[in-house]
């Protein structure tokens, strides 16, 4: 049998659903501020939360602080799912998502950043379920910040362990004590934008609970929002739809090299390669899509209000530059149905969907990285082709890769096809049209949100058949924990003592 340390993977659990606790006792007091009726039930959720997470704590606290690589598989891979499973309460206690699989998915979606919800009326929330759904993004995108800065470089998962070196932080196959620096650092820049996103959104015409929920929101590439209508709700306010878009593009870009330009180092966000790309992948698509917009699309005739503050010009690019970084980064907020605007522009859309943003952000999908390193290697292999004997090694940032990188990428993104496509065939399986069945899979493992079909921007997923709501939930989990976390559990090598 495999000798795994229970100990410390329970008390693990228990820190995250105290963690989660606090959170939930958060909510509260937003609940007993407004008076919405369920702070009760909250505190309750809450409670049971705390209690558990209580005894999972204290019961373990001595153990051997030593954690291997298979220990920290089950700690992200199960503890993800604890948080999920707990993070449901609230929402089942109020009484505002009975029904277990809209829970299961509406939380799903908060911690994922996916920003998928089942919800019909969200402006009939309660002020603290709005509060908790926007506070299940900020829990998950800090997780992930971790999880991508200083877990996944150890484990050697996803490619992630390109940019380790510029991380302060770890290295080696242990968890290092210096992660915790590199975690604090990282969640000081998370909270520091957070807040700034929140002040210059107030500044600019947007109640302060509105600005809080949509900043968490945007940091964490999430997608939930206080309104029905989302981002578009304050289509008539440009200055608005511009700080997010600023705030998307930056959660969208290395939060590491966010961390090295705070320190006056802005050469880093020039010098690397995968920005630089990100960077221009955005404008090209902006050009793009700018241009369709403004010669083939009537914005003022849509579900979604466009009043052309600044005449069409400026509208077609702001809305361009808004759905572009918002599907790219997989946020998932809107200011229109970008699926409504030509059958060109949903295709093109349904393709950034596996674009994702950079590697070590808030962003779900593929990663700009190995969309990058994947041509480089084609690229090389035409090389090769033509001169066999010629030794030739793809480079990043200036340093030649391991062979074994490439390697994880071309695996990774066998899976993510697979994955792909057997969603879509599930998908056509219960019911779904080919169109849809193609956007929720998508959608759903690429953590964007919003996907084309009846699932597009203007609808929500509350149609979406139950089990098809638990398996675009599971593909979620799976897209954010970058396949291989999750896949590695299920394989017998990994429960061999070796």
């Amino acid at each position: 049998m495999i000798r795994i340390n229970h100990k410390i993977i329970i008390n693990l659990f228990g820190v995250l659903l105290l963690f989660n606790s606090g959170f939930m006792f958060l909510s509260t007091l937003v609940s007993l501020y407004f008076s919405d009726g369920v702070t009760l039930e909250f505190f309750l959720a809450g409670m049971i939360v705390f209690v558990i997470g209580s005894i999972f704590f204290f019961s373990t606290k001595n153990n051997v602080q030593q954690i291997q690589k298979k220990e920290v598989f089950i700690i992200v891979t199960f503890g993800w799912l604890l948080m999920i499973c707990s993070g449901m309460l609230p929402f089942i206690f109020t009484d505002s998502i009975p029904q277990m699989s809209h829970a299961f998915f509406e939380t799903s979606s908060g911690y994922t950043a996916t920003g998928a919800s089942v919800v019909e009326n969200i402006e009939n929330l309660p002020e603290s379920i709005l509060f908790w759904r926007s506070t299940t993004h900020w829990i998950g995108g800090m997780g992930i910040i971790v999880l991508a800065v200083a877990i996944l470089p150890l484990l050697g998962v996803g490619g992630m362990q390109l940019f380790s070196a510029e991380t302060p932080g770890p290295s080696g196959n242990k968890l290092h004590p210096r992660i915790t620096d590199t975690a604090k650092r990282l969640w000081y820049i998370y909270v520091g934008l957070t807040l700034a996103e929140t002040l210059l959104l107030n500044i600019a015409g947007m109640g302060f609970f509105d600005a809080i929920n949509n900043s968490m929101s945007t940091i964490a590439t999430g997608g939930f929002s206080t309104k029905n209508a989302s981002i578009a709700h304050w289509n008539n306010n440009p200055s608005i739809q511009y700080i997010i878009i600023f705030f998307m593009f930056i959660s969208g870009a290395n939060f590491v090299l966010s961390y090295f330009a705070l320190k006056g180092k802005v050469n880093k966000f020039i010098n690397d390669e995968e920005f630089r790309v990100y960077f221009m992948f955005v404008f090209i698509s902006v050009i793009i899509v700018s241009f369709v917009l403004y010669f083939n699309v009537d914005l003022t005739n849509s579900k979604f209000d466009h009043p052309q503050i600044y005449g069409k010009f400026e509208s077609s690019i702001r809305h361009a530059l808004f759905q572009v970084i918002a599907v790219i980064t997989t946020t998932g907020l809107v200011t229109g149905d970008f699926s409504g605007w030509t059958p060109f522009l949903t295709v093109f859309f349904f393709c950034l969907m596996f674009i994702g943003g950079s590697s070590g952000s808030t962003s779900g999908g593929v990663k700009i990285v190995r969309h990058l390193l994947m041509i480089k290697s084609a690229f090389l292999e035409l090389k090769r082709s033509l001169h066999p004997s010629v030794i030739i090694k793809p480079r990043y940032n200036g340093s030649i890769l391991d062979q074994n990188i490439i390697h994880n990428i071309y695996g990774f993104l066998i899976l993510y096809i697979l994955l792909f496509i057997s969603g879509v065939f599930f998908f056509t399986l219960i019911g779904l049209d080919f169109k849809s069945s193609l956007g929720v899979s998508a959608a759903s493992l690429g953590n964007v949100g919003p996907a084309i079909g009846d699932f597009g921007p203007s609808f929500t997923y509350s149609s979406l058949p139950e089990s098809g709501k638990y398996l675009a939930s599971f593909l979620m989990i799976f897209g954010r924990l970058e396949l291989f976390t999750v896949f590695v559990i299920f394989t017998p090598y990994f429960w061999k003592n070796r």
